[in-house]
């Protein structure tokens, strides 16, 4: 599970465990999927699309045939148009990954150029793109600057790695000056420090701020960031402690509300959602497996604080799902074309911030990805 692995499974309080719902149906909402014009048609390519803006605008990466990577836009309308960032390489693992699209249709994200460094881009709805750098970002292979979210004022949430493969957090505002730093606890050594996972909402609209960092210990926490710079560390109640585990935070909304995905003592995957307040639910959907990586997994939530995310089943197959505010009620849902084997299935990324649209990619039983929108 090369690629899904990377995006999707590195991934006092008052304590609440949500109950689950009695019944989960199986949702029979229209799903349409789609494909970028260029998308490589063999395993371990294909479209994924990650962000989805209030009015169906759609934005993602596609993998073409060499393995190097391409941004899309996909508009309401269904027509799709493919672009990169000019200094984006061309090469297998190279490329033009697209995160996050805005109200203003303003897109962003990262580009891994020729020499495997990366570099943040945003791009104007009249398609020109503009590429940056934090200022401490390491130019060696694997090191560099990774934007991962934008909220509607332009803002741009990320991380970078510096020369000593530590990463830390930035914020660029619309001015361009570009902020970085990094919550107390956060290691100092090589692969610790601030990190943050495509794709996803790490900024909301006012310039809340969320992530993860690990620690000297090499324990993942979870972090909030202020508008003025002050930060406060946490972690879900049930996540484990011991090095390797993990707090995936994945979306913070327009009240503050946190959406991640926290691996307990025994490698399972638990879903959670942090209230404004620093309380947390923690909930499972009925049928998630309980062995090693497997679980249920929380990828987003909108202003009506619907979360969106998938379960893994006892055969390793991916599920999506839709849970409602405030009863907590499930309903599962698949794309038909979706594969039934180990790591195929449906993924659910993003939710339109205030309606239902929602959009993700499956993965075929060839292991190739394919883009859909879930209509309300």
């Amino acid at each position: 599970m090369k690629r899904i692995s990377t995006l999707l499974l590195v991934f006092c309080t008052c304590f609440a465990l949500a109950a689950w719902p009695q019944a989960q149906p199986q949702a029979k909402n229209t799903i349409i999927t789609f494909d970028a014009p260029d998308a490589g048609k063999s395993y371990s390519l294909g479209t994924q699309a990650s962000s989805i803006n209030p009015a169906g605008w759609i934005t993602g990466t596609y993998w073409d045939s060499g393995n190097a990577a391409h941004g899309f836009v996909r508009r309401p309308d269904g027509k799709i148009k493919e672009f990169d960032a000019p200094d984006a390489g061309k090469g297998s693992t190279q490329g033009t990954n697209a995160a996050n699209i805005n109200t203003n249709r303003e897109i962003m994200g990262f580009y891994t150029d020729s020499h495997n460094v990366n570099h943040g881009f945003v791009r104007d709805p009249n398609g020109t793109i503009t590429e940056f750098d934090a200022p401490d970002a390491g130019k060696g292979p694997f090191q560099g600057t990774s934007a991962m979210s934008i909220n509607t004022k332009g803002a741009i949430a990320g991380f970078y790695t510096d020369s000593h493969n530590v990463g830390h957090g930035f914020v660029r505002f619309p001015n361009r000056t570009i902020t970085e730093f990094d919550p107390p606890d956060a290691g100092k050594g090589a692969g610790q420090g601030v990190q943050m996972y495509w794709p996803q909402k790490d900024i909301n609209q006012d310039g809340w701020i969320a992530g993860s960092y690990i620690d000297g210990s090499n324990v993942q926490h979870g972090f909030r960031r202020t508008p003025k710079g002050q930060i406060k560390e946490w972690e879900p109640p049930g996540a484990g402690q011991g090095p390797g585990l993990i707090v995936h935070v994945n979306i913070i909304n327009r009240q503050g509300w946190i959406v991640g995905t926290y691996e307990d003592v025994h490698q399972r995957y638990h879903a959670f959602a942090r209230r404004t307040d620093g309380s947390f639910i923690e909930y499972e959907v009925k049928g998630a497996g309980t062995g090693t990586l497997q679980g249920t997994t929380g990828f987003g939530i909108n202003t009506a604080r619907t979360i969106i995310g998938s379960f893994i089943d006892d055969k390793y197959v991916w599920h999506g799902y839709v849970r409602a505010f405030p009863n907590g009620t499930i309903k599962q849902f698949d794309v038909a074309r979706a594969g039934k084997g180990n790591g195929d299935g449906t993924y659910p990324l993003s939710i339109d911030p205030a309606g239902g649209k929602i959009t993700g990619f499956y993965l075929d039983a060839g292991y190739v990805s394919h883009g859909f929108l879930r209509l309300p």
